[in-house]
């Protein structure tokens, strides 16, 4: 009896937020799908939020995905950018919540690590070395795609494993996790 799982790896941005989708079929990959939400032409930040909500939502709905691997805002010297980038991530979160999908969370550099074995790869490191991985022909212009597939594979490489990163099955375990930040 063959196992198939599928997991929607997100790398949030406020001007693009990269997506991927791979199938996991007796612990091995698949690409489903890689590409990106383009938010450029749009100046309201939460006209933008809306957007990410409802890809989010949409790409749920579509491809039923098991679980989601999101990369976690790092720390930056710009604090609006930050807080941006934190809402971004806040949103998707709560598109994943909203349908009851697990999500567990990922810092950029565990990412580059489980993708490379490089904390310090670049992105063109990462993305090469999803190409080679999932056997990928060409690779899109903007990198963010390949950024929020790495989230899915690295996922992937620690299902099973204890992880640091911060996992939730719903409303109620994010505020379990979170009751310092909820009000």
């Amino acid at each position: 009896m063959s196992s198939e799982k599928i997991i929607l790896g997100i790398d949030p941005g406020t001007t693009i937020m990269g997506f991927g989708l791979i199938k996991i079929i007796d612990k091995k990959m698949e690409l489903i799908q890689l590409n990106e939400l383009n938010l450029k032409k749009y100046e309201d930040h939460y006209v933008k939020l809306k957007f990410i909500f409802e890809r989010t939502i949409h790409l749920i709905e579509t491809f039923h995905p098991d679980e989601i691997a999101i990369e976690a805002p790092f720390f930056g010297k710009n604090v609006q950018s930050m807080l941006k980038l934190g809402r971004a991530q806040g949103v998707a979160m709560a598109a994943g919540l909203s349908r009851e999908v697990p999500i567990t969370e990922y810092s950029p550099k565990k990412i580059k690590m489980a993708i490379t074995g490089n904390g310090n790869a670049s992105k063109e490191q990462v993305a090469k070395m999803l190409q080679s991985l999932l056997k990928i022909k060409t690779l899109p212009k903007n990198l963010d795609a390949t950024d929020g597939l790495a989230a899915a594979v690295c996922h992937f490489y620690n299902s099973g494993k204890v992880t640091t990163g911060k996992n939730y099955t719903g409303w109620a375990a994010f505020v379990k996790q979170n009751e310092k930040r909820v009000k």
